[in-house]
């Protein structure tokens, strides 16, 4: 079964984005890739090369410490709080009061995709910062980019404000490439140390390697990484759905249409 005729089993649920291509942002596949959705914890992609930038300018250092603590200014003004319980990831909420190190909150912000560690950290490098990350990785095929970083997670003045966060199938693999060809391999290993693996890799042989961000919230869910089979090229794999799907289906449906691609690992031209 092709991954267009996979979609087409879920026709009327919702809207789906794929990117499929080379790590030099050939595209292979593509359905709808430039359509927006919530971006959810995908925008914690940017956030992490932007963070990455500053340590490279000297602007932040991954051993310096940072104060944990839940209040943070909102953009749309005033300042807000984070619900413990909306957060996947209690080891940060454990250190509310102490410090912890830049490289400890990037690790939970990646790996367990932690809410809280995702805005001390946005606190610190800047929305500018993890926008201008996320735009300047833009595909060259992307003409009119619709992803951006506006906000902090939970922030409920600016979301009620029509202040949000967006990314597109594109979008996120454009940050994917970017991040694929970096010599630095930091952010690709936290992304290969991913805790969260119902989608992408999911079906895919144990112990491949793939380098993954994904992220839920409400009717979205959506999985985006670079996968390294043994015996073939690497490839990108970006699957974004804004759906009425329960969760499982939604997980079931990108990890069969990351099976797809492995099964043409060899010749992802024949990706249907």
């Amino acid at each position: 079964m092709g991954i267009a005729e996979t979609l087409g089993r879920i026709d009327g649920s919702g809207q789906v984005g794929v990117w499929l291509g080379r790590l030099d942002g050939t595209v292979l596949f593509e359905h709808e890739a430039e359509a927006p959705h919530y971006a959810a914890s995908t925008m914690k992609l940017p956030v992490a090369m932007a963070m990455l930038r500053k340590v490279d300018a000297g602007e932040l250092a991954l051993d310096q410490p940072v104060a944990v603590h839940n209040d943070f200014a909102s953009v749309a003004g005033g300042r807000f709080g984070m619900d413990r319980d909306d957060d996947d990831a209690p080891s940060t909420w454990e250190r509310l009061g102490r410090e912890a190190s830049l490289a400890w909150l990037t690790t939970e912000m990646i790996t367990r995709s932690s809410n809280l560690a995702t805005n001390l950290v946005l606190e610190l490098v800047g929305i500018d910062a993890a926008h201008s990350a996320l735009i300047e990785s833009t595909l060259p095929s992307s003409a009119d980019p619709a992803s951006k970083i506006e906000r902090g997670i939970e922030d409920a003045t600016a979301r009620e404000a029509g202040i949000t966060n967006l990314i597109s199938a594109a979008g996120l693999a454009g940050a994917l490439i970017a991040v694929g060809k970096q010599n630095d391999g930091y952010l690709r290993d936290l992304l290969a140390a991913n805790q969260w693996n119902g989608e992408i890799p999911a079906l895919l042989p144990a112990g491949t390697r793939v380098e993954h961000k994904n992220g839920w919230a409400g009717r979205n869910l959506h999985d985006g990484g670079i996968v390294r089979p043994a015996d073939a090229e690497p490839f990108v794999l970006v699957v974004c759905t804004t759906s009425d799907l329960p969760e499982s289906a939604a997980q079931q449906l990108i990890a069969a249409i990351a099976l797809e691609a492995w099964n043409n690992r060899h010749e992802l031209t024949a990706v249907r």
